[in-house]
């Protein structure tokens, strides 16, 4: 049985806050990127009849993390967070647009990438996928990846911001297709979910990536 990804467009920017349970009726859920209030998060999961067991965070950005404390703290929920991407939880302040309140919070787990969680009955292995963000993120279920702003649906991650590189990012995003089957599900820090076969398929970003594939095959 596939893990069942539920996901809420929370926040100013409508990012995608996923609630990731081993299966349906499962009493634990798995939040990645609390990017609204900790509030709606908690309800969304009463709904689904499931607690918070743990917290992942794709990356430091404001929009990924601002109901990141409230969540914590209300849970009791061990947050998991890139080691490189610390800074950006403890010291939000310094990181978000004005007028936007984030409170710090200091993660329980740093990881760096290589690592395999089991967390709610489900495995989650840890890619370090940077280029949008220094040390940016993404989390492995059986049949999906959880990429948060590494590819989305038709597009892919900004790298006209601090830390970003596009070289970076383009290395990210081969390393998934060269990993990873087509029927992959990809559910991404905005927009819908998509899969990775119908994004090297299409995406306009990745012609790079299609001419490589093409010449290997050819």
């Amino acid at each position: 049985m596939l893990p069942v990804v539920d996901q809420l467009p929370l926040g100013p920017l409508g990012t995608n806050c996923y609630l990731v349970r081993a299966g349906r009726g499962v009493p634990e859920a798995v939040v990645v990127d609390p990017s609204g209030p900790a509030a709606e998060i908690r309800v969304a999961l009463a709904s689904l009849g499931a607690r918070c067991a743990a917290i992942l965070v794709t990356h430091g950005h404001f929009d990924h993390i601002l109901g990141l404390a409230d969540l914590a703290e209300g849970t009791g929920a061990p947050v998991h967070a890139a080691a490189g991407e610390r800074a950006l939880l403890e010291a939000p302040a310094a990181f978000t647009p004005p007028g936007v309140a984030v409170r710090p919070w200091t993660p329980d787990v740093l990881l760096g990438g290589g690592e395999a969680l089991e967390l709610a009955g489900i495995r989650f292995d840890v890619l370090a996928v940077p280029g949008h963000s220094p040390a940016h993120l993404a989390y492995a279920i059986d049949g999906a990846l959880l990429s948060g702003d590494l590819l989305f649906a038709g597009s892919v991650g900004r790298t006209d911001l601090p830390g970003a590189d596009w070289t970076t990012l383009l290395a990210s995003l081969r390393s998934l297709f060269d990993r990873y089957p087509p029927g992959t599900a990809v559910h991404p820090g905005h927009g819908p979910s998509t899969t990775l076969g119908a994004e090297l398929a299409g995406n306009p970003f990745l012609a790079e990536l299609r001419l490589e594939q093409h010449e290997a095959a050819g």
